[in-house]
């Protein structure tokens, strides 16, 4: 666990996040849970809590919650229990909503992600079955508010963390680490615009070896930009009100990222309930949820290679240091770009440092995931081959990765260029290294020839002298001869 001061304060930071489950249908009904249909039309009379209608649990959803279970190392509880969650909203039809309380079907678990290079764990307290509620709409209605019940009962999982963060950034990466396995795993489509995984985070600060202090919760935060700005203007608050003597007093706040003259600020919404306000009690429609062991083992024998079992492999197979195995599967279509790369070129490290490098830098400028980008697998496995073999130096590879990436980009949507287009970009802006050994060899006898000062410097002892030939050896071979071999030439020419 990281210890970082602000202020001389102790930050504590614990995460609940909502993650929307990839189920066709809802979590207690059969109606379609598909996001952008009409307000109210995929609202069924179970959704609509009609009298005489009663829940069924979806299967689906269960295996979803028992594969992110096993995917963090948690206990699957063999029987877990339904309860009511009573409170009063506008989009809430039934006046209650049904979740998961003392016994939840995920229990325990870790989540471990780097922040930097330092590797940081947290513990999770639990990961629970829920559904979700309606949509108030306060858009286009004329100073009214519309309600959507489209995505009531959509089913949801709630993952519940210790509160074991100690810095926004370390929050930001969790929520970051946790997003990519729940899209990994296939059970959550990730789309953060939609509402698909959207962090709820619970704040508090103390001086260092005091208890916890009060603790604010920062709902519905659907970016993890907004979650780490939210997370600092909430510090930044409690610091300030507790340095001028104040209180803090358990909240549920929003985060407006347009606040205080656009630095963002979070305001309390209301005060925080606390388990016994919401009454909970069994649900008496719904009987408790039974996993057998083999129901679970089923799970485990279908779900894909996870991404730390992967990364391990990589670094065993291809002998990745630990950094770049846990960056080339950050996500499944980054493992996938690594792997076709490295099948193409038998490059692994070279595919790795520019996928971290070069391609990342491009993709981040222009806000594109790596399924997107210009310059497929492909491609960049072609370009690293002509490296390998002395055909292109380092740098003119990135001149001819620039030029790939334009040709990639002027279709619409970007789709990859050919690999044959390597070669012929090379040609087009004269980046072919000199590789006719007769031809260099003559050239070197030239500069030696001409640089007779150097010659005499560098048999002195003067190491200087030797980079100065070796600059005027690339200058005369206008850059295209292999530095390297340039290198080994001179050096056999003066002994």
């Amino acid at each position: 666990m990281s210890s970082l001061l602000i202020r001389g304060y102790e930050v504590v930071i614990g995460l609940e996040t909502h993650v929307q489950l990839s189920t066709q249908s809802k979590i207690f009904s059969g109606a379609s849970t598909q996001f952008g249909a009409a307000p109210n039309t995929q609202a069924c009379a179970v959704d609509l809590a009609l009298p005489g209608t009663l829940p069924v649990m979806n299967k689906g959803a269960v295996e979803r919650a028992i594969e992110f279970g096993l995917s963090v190392g948690s206990h699957i509880a063999e029987r877990s229990i339904f309860a009511r969650k009573n409170y009063f909203y506008p989009d809430l039809p039934k006046g209650y909503q049904i979740s998961q309380y003392e016994t939840p079907v995920v229990q325990g678990g870790t989540v471990e992600f780097l922040v930097g290079d330092t590797l940081h764990k947290v513990n999770l307290t639990r990961a629970h079955l829920e559904e979700d509620a309606g949509k108030s709409l306060h858009e286009d209605y004329a100073g009214q508010t519309g309600i959507d019940l489209n995505r009531a009962g959509t089913p949801l999982l709630e993952i519940v963390t210790e509160p074991d963060m100690r810095s926004s950034v370390e929050a930001a990466e969790y929520a970051k680490t946790l997003h990519a396995l729940v899209v990994w795993l296939g059970i959550c489509d990730g789309n953060m615009q939609e509402g698909s995984f959207r962090c709820d985070a619970n704040v508090s600060v103390r001086k260092p070896g005091a208890p916890y202090g009060t603790r604010r919760e920062i709902k519905n935060l659907n970016s993890f930009k907004f979650l780490q700005q939210a997370i600092d203007c909430e510090i930044q608050w409690q610091i300030d009100l507790i340095e001028d003597g104040g209180t803090v007093h358990q909240a549920t706040a929003l985060f407006n990222p347009n606040g205080n003259g656009g630095r963002g600020e979070t305001r309390a919404m209301r005060s925080k309930e606390e388990a016994h306000d919401y009454r909970y009690f069994p649900d008496p429609d719904l009987p408790p949820l039974v996993i057998a062991a083999d129901w679970i083992e089923r799970v485990r024998a279908e779900m894909p290679e996870l991404p730390r079992a992967m990364a391990e492999r990589f670094q065993r197979e291809h002998g990745l240091p630990e950094y770049d195995a846990l960056a080339v599967t950050q996500s499944k279509a980054h493992a996938a770009y690594f792997e076709a790369a490295t099948a193409a070129c038998k490059s692994p490290k070279l595919v790795a440092n520019w996928m971290m490098g070069e391609l990342a830098r491009r993709l981040n400028a222009e806000g594109l995931e790596i399924e997107s980008s210009p310059v497929a697998a492909a491609v960049l496995a072609q370009l690293i081959s002509r490296i390998g073999d002395g055909t292109i130096s380092n740098n003119g590879a990135k001149q001819v990765l620039e030029l790939l990436w334009g040709a990639g980009q002027l279709r619409e949507p970007p789709k990859s260029i050919d690999s044959s287009y390597v070669d012929k970009a090379i040609d087009d802006l004269g980046l072919k290294q000199l590789s006719d050994t007769g031809e260099l060899d003559r050239l070197l006898d030239e500069v030696l020839a001409s640089n007779a000062k150097s010659v005499e410097e560098y048999r002195a002892g003067k190491d200087k002298a030797f980079n100065a030939l070796v600059g005027q050896a690339m200058k005369a071979t206008k850059g295209k001869a292999n530095p390297a071999q340039v290198t080994d030439l001179l050096k056999k020419k003066l002994g």
